[in-house]
This record gives C-alpha cells, structure tokens and sequence, in this order.
C-alpha cells in the first residue's frame, strides 16, 4: 500500500503507541523534547512529517532508542513517495500523461469517479488545455501544455479498441463549475454526449439534490481488480494490489 497520507498517519500512529508504551502524555514528551505540545500531536496524527532527527530523539525519549531504525525506514519511504510525484511534476505534464497511458494500456476495464472535473479520457483538447495549464501554473512546471495535450489525446485512443470497458461518474457539479470558458464548456458537454453512444463507455451523473451518505471530497479510478489511483491536492496517492 502506498498511499501517502495514510503512511504519514500510520507513522504517527506507531510513534504515539512508541510514546504510551512509555507512559508518557503528549505534554511530558513535548517538554522532555525542548518542543511545543503542538508539534507532538501534529505528528501524532499525521499532519506533519518528522524528520529523521525527530524519530531518533522521539524514540531515545521514550527509552526505546532501537526502535528509530524502523521508523525511519518508515519516513524514508514516505519522503520516496513525495519525492516520486514531485519528479513527475518537474517533468512536465507529457510525460504525467505517457505514464497513465502505460497504466491504461494494460488494464480492460477502468471505472472512474470525479467531482470536480471531467475525467481526462473524456476531455476535449480546449478542456484539457484549460486543466493542463492551471497544473503549470499552480506547480511552476516546465510549460509543454501543447505536448501534454496532444498526449492525452492519444490515450483517447484506448475509448475505441475492442475489449475495453470504461465506466464513468461524475457530479452535476463538474458540469457547472467554471473551471473552463462558456465555449468550452459547451463543446466539452456535447463531447461527453457524444462518448455515451460508444459500446465501450458508460457514463453516469449524480445530480444536485441527491443524498450523499459520503463527503465526495476527491475523485479516484480503478483498473481492473489491480490499481486504485487517487488525485489529491497536491499529491497523488496509489493503492496496488498484491497481486499486480
């Protein structure tokens, strides 16, 4: 499992069972620490990331000094986590898409849900301009929009190969944000009709009114049985099975 903010969380959880098999309160470590309270329990519940420093005093405090070595194997391979997506980040959006496109290569059938925006098999190139332009500007990325356009437009190509299967949802919402210019929302809406008439492409829409048991904070994907991927804000988290 490398979902990153369940990892940082799963850290916090260890260090806090570290710092009560001590019979130590988040106060007493703090103090003992040279830190403020506050620090502990960030830590603690996964809303900040230790250094490997912190670990090893963390643990020296608590009287188990040979318990560090794990833990930061741990932060290690969360800070690998960061540093993945960061890479792909800085190397600009075409070679983000030619990696999905790998992914979507090997996978029969994916199954999507987004809240915010139209999924990216089913953007027109002015969408996908308009998204690919707000991840430069929010990022500071090398600019190659055009290339990371045209690129998801190629992994369009998979919408139309027999044998696959594409199951989408999305809310009303995605519809009436103005995350695009009037135009392009409406050539993107005519787009999103016209796919519902390909064999290969279910699409479904929740409306507003409906009753949500569940907060749709972020959109996910699965393909097949073997990858869950989940878009965050600003990170990416992947789930593979152990069986991929």
């Amino acid at each position: 499992m490398t979902k990153i903010h369940e990892a940082r969380e799963a850290l916090g959880q260890r260090l806090r069972e570290l710092r009560r098999d001590a019979s130590l309160n988040g106060k007493g470590l703090a103090e003992a620490l040279g830190w403020p309270a506050s620090k502990v329990s960030k830590i603690e519940l996964g809303k900040q990331t230790p250094s490997e420093a912190d670990i090893s005093a963390w643990a020296c405090a608590c009287g188990a000094p040979d318990a560090a070595s794990a833990l930061t194997a741990a932060l290690r391979n969360l800070e690998t986590q960061y540093a993945e997506w960061r890479r792909q980040l800085r190397d600009g959006t075409k070679l983000r898409q030619q990696a999905l496109a790998e992914v979507d290569a090997t996978t029969r059938t994916i199954r999507a849900f987004e809240n915010t925006w139209v999924p990216g098999l089913l953007q027109t190139p002015e969408y996908a301009r308009c998204r690919l332009a707000e991840v430069v500007d929010l990022y500071g990325i090398v600019n190659d929009i055009d290339a990371g356009v045209q690129a998801r437009m190629e992994r369009q190509n998979a919408l139309y190969q027999p044998g696959r299967r594409f199951h989408f949802v999305i809310t009303e919402a995605v519809l009436r944000y103005g995350t695009a210019p009037r135009g392009v929302m409406a050539g993107q809406i005519d787009r999103l009709m016209s796919a519902t008439s390909l064999p290969s492409v279910r699409l479904g829409i929740v409306p507003f009114g409906v009753r949500l048991p569940v907060s749709p904070l972020h959109g996910f994907w699965l393909f097949d049985n073997r990858i869950v991927m989940v878009e965050t804000s600003p990170r990416r988290c992947v789930s593979r099975s152990p069986r991929s």
